[in-house]
C-alpha cells in the first residue's frame, strides 16, 4: 500500500474527480437503481469497459446523495496496483479521517482487488451500503453469490440504447403512434446512425478519437490475456476478429477449431467464454428440451456495440441485415438477460430468436418486398409456433409494418425503429 501522504493524496482526488463529472446523459438504469436505495441491498452494476459505468456511480451520487454523504473510490486508477485486501481497513481509516464516518461506499472497479468481497461482507453485516461496479461478467454469475454473504441487486450496464443515443444528439423523441413523415424519416435516419456508430460514450463523444480500437486492444490484452495469463493472444486475436467478422451468424466450434489452427475445441470453447466474461461478444444457444442438445449446437454470436465492429471487424460490403439483427439482439438481451435462444423447426427452418418465458418467437429481415424471403419468414415463424404453441410472432424490419393473420396465427410485422421503444429496459 502506497504512504500515508499518498492515500490521502489520492481519495481527495478521486472524490474531486467524481463531483466534477460530466453527468451526460441519465442513463435509464439509475431509475431501476432508484428502486433499491433504501434496501440494505448491495447494488453490483457490470458491464464492458468504457459503457459508463462510472459515470452512472456519479449521477447516482448526485442524484441520491446530493451532500456527500458517501465514500468514493475507484481502482481502476494505477496508484492501487499494490493495494491488498488487508489495505481495506486502512483506507477505511483514511476516508473517515478526510471525510468524517459515512455509511456509504461508492467502489468502482473493485474486481481489481483480489479478495474485495471479505471487507465488503465485513462492512454489509455493520450496516454499510454499497454501490460497486466491475467488468467482469461472473460479477452477474453464481460466483458473485458465493462471494457476497449478504443480498445483492445485479445491474447490468450496455452502451447507450436507441434511446439513449438520441438524448445524446439532443433529438427528441416524436409520438410513435402520430409519426409525421418529416418525423419519420429523421427518426430512420438516426437509427441508421446509431447502427453505424454504436452507443459507447466516449466513441460518441470523442469521434475524432481510435476509441473503439483502444477499447478492442484493452480487451484482449488486459481483460483477457493477463487476466488468464495467456501466453500468447494471437489465436485469441484472430478468433475474435473472425467472429466480429461474422457477427449474427451461426457458427461451430469444431469448424472454428479446424479453420484457426486452434488445438481443440476446448481452446475455441474457453477464448469464446472469456470473450463474453469481458462483454465483448455474447454466444446465443439454440433452443432445445436437452441441455446436452444446446450445448453441441452450432452458436449465434453477437457483439456488445455494433460501432466496435464497424472500426474493428472486416466486411466486403455493409450488410445492413447482420447489423440489425445485432441491434435486436441486444435490445431482447438487456429485457431478457439470458433466457434467449434461437430456434430450429423439424424441418429445419430457423427462426432467429425465441424466448421462452414468453412464448415469443422474433424473425428480423431487412425487407419483405421478396416474396420468396416474406414466404420464407413466416413460414419459419408459423412452424415455429404450432411446434411449442408459442402465443405471439414478430418480424422486425428496416421499414415494414402489418399484422398478418395465417391461419389462427398472428405475426406482427413493426419497423425497427419503433420496436426499439416496446418493453423499454435499457
Amino acid at each position: 500500500m502506497k504512504s500515508f501522504s499518498e492515500i490521502r493524496t489520492l481519495l481527495i482526488e478521486q472524490q474531486k474527480e467524481l463531483l466534477r463529472k460530466d453527468l451526460g446523459v441519465e442513463r435509464v438504469r439509475l431509475a431501476e437503481i432508484t428502486l433499491y436505495k433504501d434496501t440494505p441491498f448491495t447494488v453490483v452494476i457490470s458491464g464492458l469497459r468504457r459503457a459508463g459505468k462510472s459515470t452512472l456511480l456519479a449521477q447516482l451520487a448526485h442524484k441520491f446523495y446530493p451532500n456527500n454523504e458517501y465514500f468514493y473510490v475507484n481502482f481502476e486508477d494505477e496508484r492501487f496496483l499494490t493495494f491488498t485486501v488487508s489495505d481495506f481497513a486502512k483506507l477505511h481509516e483514511q476516508l473517515i479521517e478526510l471525510f468524517g464516518n459515512k455509511k456509504i461506499f461508492l467502489l468502482d472497479e473493485i474486481q481489481n482487488i483480489e479478495g474485495w468481497e471479505r471487507f465488503v461482507n465485513r462492512m454489509i453485516a455493520a450496516g454499510y451500503k454499497f454501490y460497486i461496479t466491475g467488468s467482469n461478467a461472473s460479477f452477474l454469475s453464481k460466483e458473485l453469490g458465493t462471494k457476497l454473504t449478504g443480498r445483492y441487486i445485479p445491474i447490468e450496464l450496455f452502451p447507450f440504447s436507441f434511446e439513449e443515443y438520441l438524448q445524446f444528439k439532443k433529438v427528441v423523441v416524436p409520438d410513435m403512434n402520430k409519426l409525421t413523415t418529416v418525423e419519420k424519416g429523421e427518426l430512420k435516419n438516426s437509427f441508421w446512425e446509431y447502427l453505424k456508430k454504436g452507443g459507447i460514450p466516449q466513441a460518441l463523444q470523442y469521434p475524432e478519437l481510435p476509441i473503439h480500437k483502444t477499447l478492442y486492444d484493452d480487451i484482449l490484452n488486459r481483460d483477457i490475456g493477463a487476466r488468464y495469463k495467456l501466453t500468447g493472444i494471437k489465436p485469441l486475436r484472430e478468433l475474435t476478429f473472425y467472429l466480429l467478422s461474422n457477427i449474427s451468424a451461426l457458427v461451430s466450434y469444431n469448424k472454428l477449431k479446424e479453420l484457426l489452427q486452434l488445438g481443440s475445441v476446448n481452446t475455441v470453447s474457453s477464448y469464446i467464454d472469456y470473450l463474453g466474461a469481458s462483454w465483448l461478444l455474447f454466444a446465443m444457444n439454440r433452443y432445445a428440451f436437452s441441455v446436452k442438445k444446446q450445448q453441441i449446437a452450432n452458436k449465434k454470436v453477437y457483439c456488445i456495440d455494433t460501432g466496435l465492429v464497424k472500426s474493428v471487424a472486416f466486411s466486403f460490403s455493409e450488410d445492413r441485415g447482420k447489423f440489425l439483427e445485432n441491434i435486436v439482439f441486444l435490445k431482447l438481451r438487456r429485457l431478457n438477460d439470458e433466457d434467449l435462444y434461437y430456434y430450429k423447426t423439424e424441418k429445419d427452418r430457423e427462426v432467429d430468436f425465441y424466448l421462452p418465458k414468453q412464448k415469443t418467437f422474433i424473425q428480423v429481415s431487412q425487407t419483405l418486398t421478396d416474396p420468396a424471403t416474406r414466404e420464407r419468414e413466416v413460414q419459419a415463424l408459423v412452424e415455429a409456433m404450432e411446434e411449442i404453441k408459442g402465443d405471439s410472432a414478430f418480424i422486425v424490419t428496416e421499414d415494414e409494418k402489418e399484422t398478418l393473420s395465417v391461419g389462427n396465427k398472428i405475426i406482427s410485422i413493426i419497423p425497427v425503429y419503433e420496436w426499439l421503444f416496446e418493453n423499454q429496459k435499457q
